[in-house]
């Protein structure tokens, strides 16, 4: 052995040793995760998890924040032209619960190693997705009204089996969204229940706007279960629970007789009861408007997307002030701790 090669001998064993140790951590912390999930326990951040899994999380778990923060803006709209200062009040805090939503899981998803500001600037540029129902317009306060009960009635079947879901941080977040949304459904029931047993035009207003949010409400969870990549291996870690197709199935089953109690009808002739499945049938539903408006073109995309874009340039010195005060008073409380050590 060369002089030269006998001196580097040993670093080739240290990088040698080390590739082995992590091999092994690695196999082991595979093993331990495979587990927990078996298991089904749940994994924390500091676990052991594989980079796919990681990956999946924060695609799914930043798009649920995007679609929190989108989903404030058709609401919003309304806070200024709600019909009372009672129904002012009670938007203006449904509004306020989705941003605090969006907070929640950005929070979640940061524990997987994903700065919020690379969230942020995602969802800025468009390469950022989120549920397809926000790019639809709110015509008419009834729209709100079909917002709370067909939309966020949605999230709710979607969003109560991710309570269980075995990344902890997610799974906990949504134990707080889920019981403030099923008051965000309750508040749009009662809006589209005043409605039509109001007047004549009021009934008309509510089931148009039923009629309108009917068949993108179904299509929020997601394309059939043939056309959804992710679905299978999401199950297979215990994030997901239930294929899209069962969660529409229930939510249907769930509003029939919701709908029947304000006296609305569904806009879907092919709705029936089959007593050998024990559901409702229900009609196909246009795919082919919902993979266009989730590539950008629905009705409102660019305007949601400019809006954001907007708010957000212009809250910058908001932000810059607050990071600005929290220095100086992180400053001044260094200072007194090292006065009061130097005393």
């Amino acid at each position: 052995m060369s002089p030269q090669n006998h001196q580097h001998a040993p670093l080739r064993l240290a990088d040698e040793a080390d590739a082995a140790a992590a091999r092994d951590e690695a196999e082991s912390g595979e093993q331990r995760f495979d587990e927990i999930i078996a298991d089904d326990s749940r994994i924390e951040p500091r676990d052991w998890m594989p980079e796919s899994y990681r990956k999946s999380l924060v695609r799914q778990v930043s798009q649920h924040a995007h679609s929190e923060i989108i989903g404030m803006q058709p609401e919003g709209n309304w806070i200024s032209r709600a019909p009372s200062l009672k129904r002012k009040a009670i938007l203006m805090a449904k509004v306020q619960d989705e941003a605090g939503h969006g907070l929640y899981l950005y929070s979640a998803a940061e524990t997987l190693g994903t700065p919020r500001e690379d969230m942020y600037d995602q969802l800025y540029s468009g390469k950022a997705k989120y549920s397809s129902i926000f790019n639809y317009p709110a015509r008419t306060w009834a729209d709100v009204g079909a917002i709370g009960w067909l939309v966020d009635g949605a999230a709710i079947v979607n969003q109560v089996p991710l309570c269980r879901a075995s990344y902890g941080p997610y799974g906990r977040a949504m134990v707080r969204i889920c019981k403030e949304e099923s008051f965000h459904q309750r508040q749009g029931w009662e809006i589209l229940y005043s409605l039509s047993h109001g007047t004549q035009e009021q009934r008309e207003m509510a089931q148009a706007a039923v009629d309108r949010f009917y068949g993108p409400a179904l299509q929020m969870f997601g394309p059939p279960d043939g056309d959804s990549p992710n679905s299978q291996q999401s199950m297979a870690w215990n994030i997901k629970r239930f294929t899209n197709d069962e969660l529409r199935q229930r939510f249907v089953d769930m509003i029939v007789p919701q709908v029947e109690a304000l006296g609305l009808t569904l806009p879907d002739p092919e709705l029936k009861w089959n007593e050998e499945r024990g559901h409702y049938d229900f009609a196909e539903l246009d795919w082919d408007e919902f993979f266009a408006v989730i590539k950008g073109n629905g009705p409102l995309s660019r305007q949601r997307l400019e809006h954001y874009r907007s708010a957000r340039d212009e809250g910058a010195w908001v932000r810059e002030a607050a990071v600005a005060y929290a220095n100086r008073v992180s400053q001044e409380q260094d200072r007194d701790q090292a006065a009061l050590i130097g005393a």
